[in-house]
């Protein structure tokens, strides 16, 4: 069954509804840019960011994908400038609290990831409630990477890991690769099956590196302000045409047999 976005700038892409991403991952890159080539304070840039989460969580939802997860805030970024920093915070306030009855009212569940307790007290008392309120909704759940690392995120679940031999709950035979897992947070609605990052850098910065494992990459050159509801669908499109092996052989592989250098009897 194909479907086809109903917007009419977006009427050219055409999407195959089984083959669908059930996580996507993005990394919303180049807010500062896009402000500094308008000559505008990087702050602006921020703000039209916010916006851009807005839509782009609008239209995952629409396409029913089940978990969207968004790099808001990472670890290293708490040593940008501290006006910047403090914008950030103050943003981040101001979209849980614009987008709270939105939330509810469309049945999304907002999680966070990260080291949480970094953020802002005047943060907490916004993000917490809002959790704890669309905790039991399921049409879609919504991550924010908050002061996250992903290099973080493993060391913590490894001592995790530590402690519980410690204490003889488990054996160190038993620390597998998903005895690991299940310790991580951003993990809870399952590996991503598509990570996107917007602003032309091909790089992954630390985010989701566990559950990166077998994911689908597309970079893409729009800075984030600018990435449309359409730039999602192209970025599903092109994920829906690879084929994911898994570090299997692929469904067309051919084999030839090895040549036989012995000699006839």
């Amino acid at each position: 069954m194909l479907i086809r976005p109903s917007s009419v700038n977006e009427s050219d892409t055409t999407l195959e509804v089984r083959g669908l991403p059930s996580h996507i991952g993005i990394i919303m890159d180049g807010n500062g840019r896009w402000a500094q080539l308008r000559g505008l304070d990087r702050s602006v840039g921020h703000r039209e960011g916010s916006a851009a989460v807005r839509r782009i969580v609008r239209a995952t939802r629409r396409l029913g994908i089940k978990a969207l997860t968004v790099y808001a805030f990472s670890e290293q970024n708490w040593e940008r400038p501290e006006l910047e920093v403090s914008a950030l915070m103050r943003l981040l306030e101001d979209y849980l609290l614009s987008e709270r009855e939105e939330l509810l009212d469309t049945g999304i569940r907002l999680q966070a990831i990260g080291n949480l307790g970094r953020l802002p007290r005047f943060v907490r008392a916004v993000l917490d409630p809002l959790r704890s309120d669309t905790a039991r909704n399921d049409e879609m759940t919504l991550t924010l990477a908050l002061s996250y690392g992903g290099r973080e995120e493993i060391a913590t679940a490894a001592q995790d890991l530590a402690r519980d031999v410690l204490s003889g709950r488990i054996r160190a035979d038993e620390i597998t690769p998903d005895a690991l897992r299940v310790r991580m947070p951003s993990l809870a609605v399952g590996d991503p099956d598509l990570v996107i990052r917007t602003g032309g850098e091909q790089r992954i910065s630390n985010f989701l590196l566990y559950g990166l494992a077998y994911a689908e990459l597309v970079f893409s050159d729009k800075l984030w302000p600018d990435f449309s509801a359409h730039d999602l669908y192209t970025a599903i499109a092109a994920y829906q045409r690879r084929e994911r092996r898994y570090g299997k052989v692929g469904r067309t592989a051919t084999f030839a047999p090895p040549p036989n250098d012995a000699p006839s009897s």
